[in-house]
């Protein structure tokens, strides 16, 4: 995203609403870097949520990780 990444206005938003909040983190390291969420199942169950940030600030939804993470089977031993 590089420079774009501050001309959009979703990722103004999420700024604010960041600030809104009372969150404050450091500004240290590179920052150009977009993070995601994945639940994954045990053994064969594979992913059972896939959540990539598309612009800074995009945040997962909480109810959604706790429904793939209730999905999650034990494994056979």
């Amino acid at each position: 995203m590089m420079m774009s990444g501050f001309f959009r206005f979703g990722v103004w938003q999420n700024f604010f609403r960041a600030w809104r909040s009372g969150y404050s983190g450091n500004l240290e390291g590179e920052g150009f870097t977009l993070g995601g969420v994945y639940v994954i199942g045990a053994g064969r169950q594979g992913v059972l949520l896939e959540h990539r940030e598309k612009e800074f600030g995009d945040k997962v939804s909480l109810p959604s990780v706790l429904e793939a993470a209730e999905k999650i089977k034990p494994q056979a031993s």
